[in-house]
């Protein structure tokens, strides 16, 4: 590995971590997730069940984690990114197996899916919004997929914003390659991980997924790739083909960005600012090295 990509994944890594002291083992295993994500999540102003949107943004956001990922790490920058500009925002925990705390998006995609269903229910029946918008990281750009294709989501999505997504799936080794960014996580593939073989090419899950087209009408999708990608390879799988796509390579965008898998969508400016022009198209602005 290049001494810039270790330097970035020892620096996400370490980012993930601080949010890991924010929850300590007691309490993620006698709190209920939600109660813990919006605990953890409320000082950076998201999770918040009173906020109304505006009209500027009248659609609340709903953060969708990645493999291994929680509510609240996953999160650290985009979250308060978002509430900053004015978005209700709020993130959930999926996919956990029993047992296992803090790391999810381990259980059946399927079954993940059904979480999402019930958590973008609970949101929209707080904010009072007919809709929201889904922005996921890498399982979490394509599980939403399986909501809006098999589970009525495209009825109550308006976009979904993918960064880094798998949505042809990727391969075993691939997934292994998230490893060192979650210490202690390595145990856990001597157990049974449904979430990882459905994210395998070729699965039946992927299979039904993308038969019959990549989308769903009604419903805007942007993917936000990184060509360093060690995880979902080659990158180009991530895009999506159909009406209402936007496929987005950051590198077109600032050439010297050498985010790979983890750092796309835990701290890269670039990519968070795509996030945001794909949320608010009518308002968008160039993204550029500096944004």
């Amino acid at each position: 590995m290049l001494p810039w990509r270790r330097a970035l994944g020892a620096f996400a890594a370490a980012l993930l971590m601080t949010g890991a002291l924010t929850l300590t083992p007691a309490a993620t295993a006698s709190a209920a997730p939600e109660a813990s994500a919006a605990s953890a999540a409320s000082a950076g102003g998201w999770n918040d069940y009173g906020c109304k949107p505006s009209a500027a943004h009248p659609r609340p956001v709903v953060l969708v984690h990645g493999t291994f990922g929680n509510s609240v790490d996953n999160w650290l920058v985009l979250a308060p990114y978002l509430v900053r500009r004015g978005y209700c925002v709020y993130s959930l925990d999926y996919g956990q197996l029993p047992g296992v705390p803090f790391f999810n998006g381990l259980g059946p995609i399927d079954k993940s899916a059904e979480q999402l269903d019930g958590f973008v229910d609970k949101v929209l029946a707080s904010t009072g919004a007919a809709e929201a918008d889904l922005v996921g990281h890498s399982q979490g750009g394509m599980m939403p997929r399986y909501y809006l294709k098999f589970l009525g989501g495209a009825e109550k999505v308006n976009a979904l914003v993918g960064l880094a997504p798998d949505n042809h799936g990727t391969t075993l080794l691939g997934l292994t390659r998230l490893l060192p960014y979650f210490p202690g996580i390595g145990d856990l593939l001597t157990t049974n991980t449904p979430g990882l073989a459905d994210q395998v090419a070729g699965s039946p899950f992927l299979t039904k997924l993308n038969e019959g087209g990549d989308t769903v009408p009604g419903v805007r999708y942007t993917v936000i790739a990184t060509k360093y990608d060690e995880v979902v390879t080659p990158y180009r799988t991530q895009f999506l083909n159909g009406p209402g796509v936007r496929n987005v390579l950051v590198q077109d965008l600032c050439p010297v960005d050498v985010s790979e898998h983890v750092a796309i969508g835990i701290l890269d400016r670039v990519a968070h600012h795509e996030v945001a022009n794909a949320l608010d198209p009518a308002h968008a602005t160039p993204s550029t090295c500096f944004s």
